[in-house]
């Protein structure tokens, strides 16, 4: 088939595809949104997708009399809004306050195997792992749980974990009015062993050291509390 004197070949455009998904391409370190991503209310959007995910249902053959199955799409459709992929609302990040590092505290603070449900944005299955953080505080702090509450946040989208680990520092970084923050995941995604490869042996580590982590020193010491 031709278009704008151009021949394209299909297959080869689904090869290229999938090859692009199994290499974990990431475009951005912005989640690619488009400008009325929330024109919707979240029960607009639950209605729409549940409606949806039944005609998939339909196509895949599945009895949607059946009891079992009657609730499905509901269900999916409600836990994609409000759970799985509720970090894409920038409105679900959670409420942060700054403290003043009373304590006069300026070492880093490690805060390590947190662990975290994400979903792969190439083949929407599950990415699970485990986050490690830290700072130096400017002279400000934040309760420890709201470092697991950012991880957790970008990680329910559709992610990649490139993209994940870079969008944890970057606001990090912003919360903390500090550019010394270092995070490291260690993850195992699902679309490589449950599917293509089917390695239920290898995980992804990804890391992004900023401000005073970029120094060897201060690097290794983080590394050191992990056991890296």
């Amino acid at each position: 088939m031709k278009q704008n004197g151009i021949q394209v070949n299909h297959n080869m455009i689904d090869v290229l595809i999938d090859e692009m998904g199994d290499e974990h391409v990431s475009t951005s370190v912005e989640t690619p949104l488009r400008p009325d991503a929330f024109a919707l209310s979240d029960d607009e959007k639950i209605e729409q997708i549940a409606v949806h995910f039944g005609q998939i249902m339909d196509l895949l053959g599945l009895d949607r009399s059946d009891d079992s199955l009657s609730g499905t799409p509901k269900r999916v459709a409600k836990m994609y809004v409000k759970e799985i992929f509720s970090g894409l609302n920038p409105a679900n990040f959670p409420d942060i306050k700054l403290f003043e590092n009373k304590y006069q505290y300026n070492q880093m603070l490690v805060e390590k195997n947190i662990l975290f449900y994400s979903n792969c944005e190439h083949h929407f299955v599950p990415i699970i792992g485990k986050a490690h953080v830290a700072y130096i505080s400017s002279g400000k702090v934040i309760g420890l749980s709201k470092i697991n509450r950012v991880v957790q946040h970008f990680a329910q989208r559709p992610q990649v974990q490139e993209r994940l680990t870079m969008q944890i520092t970057n606001a990090l970084k912003e919360v903390l009015e500090t550019d010394d923050v270092a995070v490291v995941i260690d993850a195992t995604h699902l679309c490589v062993s449950s599917r293509g490869v089917k390695d239920v042996n290898s995980s992804t580590v990804t890391a992004h050291y900023c401000g005073k982590f970029e120094e060897e020193a201060t690097k290794n010491e983080f590394l050191k509390y992990l056991d890296l």
